[in-house]
Formats: C-alpha cells, sequence, structure tokens
C-alpha cells in the first residue's frame, strides 16, 4: 500500500512539474510580448497558440492579463494551479513580436519538444537588436528631422531638427540609463531638445521655427495610444485604461518638458505664422524618412523597412491628395490614408511573413499633427491671457489634435474592429489543420 501511495505521489509530482514548466514558458511568451509593445488581443492569441503546442486544451487554460501583470491558470480537472508574471519594463521590439508569432507556429508545424520551445524563445529573449545605439540616435534625429519637411520645412531646418532631436535622444537614453523615472526621462529629454531649437533657430533657415515644432516628435507615444484603442475594442478594458492613462502620462510629461523650455527661453507665440507643405515628392521621401527612423526605434527587422518606407509614402499621399484636392480635413485625410494602409497590411502579411501591426504603426506614424499639438500647447500656456473671443481657438486646436490622434489609431485599427472575426477564423482553421495533421503523424 505505502509503494503504491509513494509511486503516485511521485507521478503526481512529475505532472505537476511539467504542467509548472509549460506555465512558466506560457508567461514568459506573455511577458515578451508585453514587454515589446504589442496589443493585449496579439498576446492572448500566441499563449494560447503555445498551449496548443503543449496539448493544453482551451478549455483548460484561462489567461488574464492587465499592463504590469499577466496571470495563466491550468485545470487539469483534479487540480488547479495559476501563477502570474510582473512586466516591469516597456518598450518597443517589433522583432521579438514577430519572433514570438513565427515560433509559436513553426513549434506546432514542426513537433517542438518543451527544450527546443525554450530554447529558441531564449535566443529571441537574449538576442541583440538590430541596430546599435548611436545608429538609433541618428535615425530618431533624422525621424524628426522628416517631420519639419513635412510641416514645411526647408532642408537647413530638416538638418537642424534632427541634431536637435539626436541630442534630446541621447538625453533621454542617458537618463534611462542612470534609471530615472520614465517621465521624468521624457520630460527632460523634450526640455534639452526644445531648449537646442530654441537657439539653434537664429541659424540661417527660411523657416527657423520648424525645429522647434519637429524637434520632440520622437517621444510621441504612437504604439501606447494605437494599443490602447485595440485594446478598448476588443473588450480588454483595464489593459486598455491602463495603457490610455499611460500614454497621457507620457504626452503630459513631454508638454511639461516642452512648455518649460517654451517659458524659460520666453519664446513668442509662432503658430500663427503660415506654414505650407512642401511638394508631394519632397512629402514621400520624409514621411518615409520618419517612417524608417521610428522603424529603426522600434527595432524593425532590415527587410521591412523599405516595406514600412512604402506604406508612409502611401499613407502620407493619401492625406495629401485629400487635403489639398478634395479640402477634406486632417482628421479625415489622416483617417482615410491610416486605413488604406490597415487593409493594404493585410494582404503583405502573408509577402512578407510579419504580423501586421508591425507593418502598419510605424507607416502611420508620419501622419502625427506636430502643428496642431504646438497650437494646443501655446493656448494652455496663454491661456490667462486668451479673451472669451479666442476661446474657440484653443478649443479648436484641443479637437483638431484629439480627433486626428484618434483617426489614426482607429484607422490603424479598422481591420480589428471590422475583420476581426473573418481573421481570427481564418487563424484558428489554420491552427486546427496543423493539429489534425500532427495528430495524424503521430
Amino acid at each position: 500500500m505505502n509503494d503504491y501511495l509513494e509511486h503516485n505521489n511521485l507521478k503526481n509530482l512529475k505532472e505537476d512539474k511539467e504542467i509548472e514548466r509549460k506555465i512558466q514558458l506560457i508567461l514568459r511568451v506573455g511577458k515578451v510580448l508585453m514587454e515589446s509593445g504589442a496589443d493585449t488581443n496579439r498576446i492572448v492569441r500566441n499563449m494560447k497558440r503555445v498551449g496548443v503546442f503543449m496539448k493544453i486544451p482551451e478549455r483548460r487554460l484561462q489567461i488574464h492579463i492587465t499592463f504590469t501583470t499577466i496571470m495563466v491558470n491550468i485545470n487539469t480537472g483534479d487540480k488547479s494551479i495559476t501563477n502570474f508574471q510582473k512586466c516591469y519594463r516597456h518598450g518597443v521590439d517589433m522583432t521579438a513580436i514577430s519572433g514570438i508569432s513565427k515560433l509559436s507556429w513553426r513549434a506546432i508545424e514542426q513537433d517542438y519538444s518543451l527544450y527546443e520551445f525554450e530554447k529558441e524563445l531564449r535566443f529571441i529573449c537574449l538576442r541583440k537588436r538590430y541596430y546599435k545605439k548611436p545608429l538609433v540616435m541618428i535615425s530618431a534625429g533624422l525621424a524628426c528631422g522628416g517631420f519639419s519637411l513635412l510641416f514645411g520645412g526647408d532642408f537647413w531646418a530638416f538638418i537642424y531638427t534632427s541634431i536637435c532631436a539626436m541630442i534630446g535622444y541621447w538625453t533621454r537614453m542617458k537618463c534611462n540609463l542612470l534609471k530615472f523615472n520614465p517621465y521624468a526621462s521624457i520630460a527632460i529629454s523634450a526640455f534639452i531638445a526644445t531648449i537646442c531649437a530654441y537657439f539653434i533657430h537664429f541659424m540661417p533657415t527660411n523657416t527657423p521655427w520648424h525645429p522647434l515644432i519637429a524637434c520632440s516628435l520622437f517621444i510621441v507615444p504612437g504604439i501606447p495610444l494605437i494599443n490602447a484603442i485595440d485594446d478598448l475594442v476588443d473588450n480588454y478594458i483595464t489593459a486598455g485604461m491602463t495603457r490610455a492613462i499611460n500614454t497621457l502620462l507620457m504626452i503630459g510629461s513631454m508638454t511639461f518638458g516642452i512648455a518649460f523650455a517654451i517659458k524659460l527661453c520666453v519664446v513668442q507665440d509662432f503658430t500663427s505664422l503660415s506654414i505650407s507643405s512642401n511638394s508631394f515628392l519632397v512629402c514621400a521621401v520624409a514621411a518615409s524618412v520618419a517612417a524608417i527612423g521610428f522603424a529603426t526605434i522600434f527595432n524593425m527587422p532590415p527587410r521591412l523597412l523599405i516595406v514600412v518606407a512604402c506604406g508612409a509614402i502611401i499613407s502620407v499621399g493619401v492625406r495629401n491628395f485629400l487635403m489639398l484636392e478634395y479640402a477634406c480635413s486632417q482628421a479625415t485625410a489622416s483617417l482615410a490614408g491610416a486605413v488604406i494602409v490597415s487593409l493594404l497590411s493585410l494582404k503583405a502579411v502573408h509577402i512578407v511573413h510579419a504580423p501586421s501591426h508591425v507593418l502598419t504603426i510605424p507607416s502611420v506614424i508620419p501622419l502625427i499633427p506636430g502643428v496642431f499639438m504646438y497650437r494646443l500647447l501655446f493656448s494652455i500656456i496663454n491661456l490667462e491671457n486668451v479673451d472669451n473671443m479666442n476661446y474657440h481657438h484653443v478649443l479648436n486646436n484641443g479637437v483638431n489634435t484629439t480627433l486626428i490622434l484618434l483617426a489614426i489609431a482607429v484607422g490603424v485599427a479598422i481591420p480589428n474592429i471590422f475583420f476581426r472575426n473573418y481573421i481570427n477564423k481564418l487563424k484558428e482553421d489554420k491552427l486546427m489543420f496543423l493539429v489534425r495533421t500532427k495528430s495524424k503523424r503521430a
């Protein structure tokens, strides 16, 4: 009797260890995706796909995700095992997102062992980024320089903006290295970049104020905003609201740094100056430079840079065409540009083998309304001097800025809003086909 009990205890212990190991691997997958800037729906899909690879029935696997915590429960029928993982660092790594997605499919197709899966997952976690820090700093500068061209700046404004943005990005890297609070790092880097742009605007250029508008745009939290919209649309309310609050804190920190620099330098309101757009060709080049710059910051695989550049040219081209030829509002035109790129990405994912958000988000970043953001900023700074007749200008700037940012985010989320069930059905059919094929091989 004692031998029988000891045998059962050993068997149960081995089963518990096996389940614990599977839970830890699923949690690690979720953590990598969360800390790399994936939306919650994508995180859950990948974690469940890994569960299928591990032969865990979907009804036995429960996943709960917030912005800072991931919890997994496996119910075997006679016992329930739960574990959780904290997520402290929130950055952007498009290569990790793409790599996890490919690994989850490959593990099912090639019938990986847990050891093989763990080995490749460790490689994704420990892999060095494609781009060294100096190159990322230069890319961030050039991206902001591209924005200055999109806003109508000349070549010298492009150069000055790039230099100031590089200095600001270098400041942010140093603050992160010193483990400053992330929001303090944003405020400090925005302050330094704006101060540099103020002193450099005395240099020879026909558009001296454009560097001041564009030099801090490398901080704009485009991915957190888009992920917040996606999460709310997918009914991940807790995660979506947390991401939205984090986005507001980042924008608030950036605004504080810029506003402090403007007040310190006693910068006069220059946003009433006429700001005209450059030619379609210049805008196309500027959009591609901005998109590639942000793609480098996001650690996108080099093979996808040309795809992102083409996407940016399309999104900005559609926006400018609708605004200039049909007098559409910037919010409407930006929505159209983001929607078209999002729909095209649904086809492109099968050609370049990368998740749609990896292609779409850097492509729509050049649509950011930097000029309206600065007009709103000056309206807020000088609110005590605004009379009743000018309050509608303050309101107009705020509404335009909000609508354009929401239009970009909603445009990226359009496939998820209208085609989510269809896309999920295709992926589920593919997954079931692989599972049936794997069962026949076994």
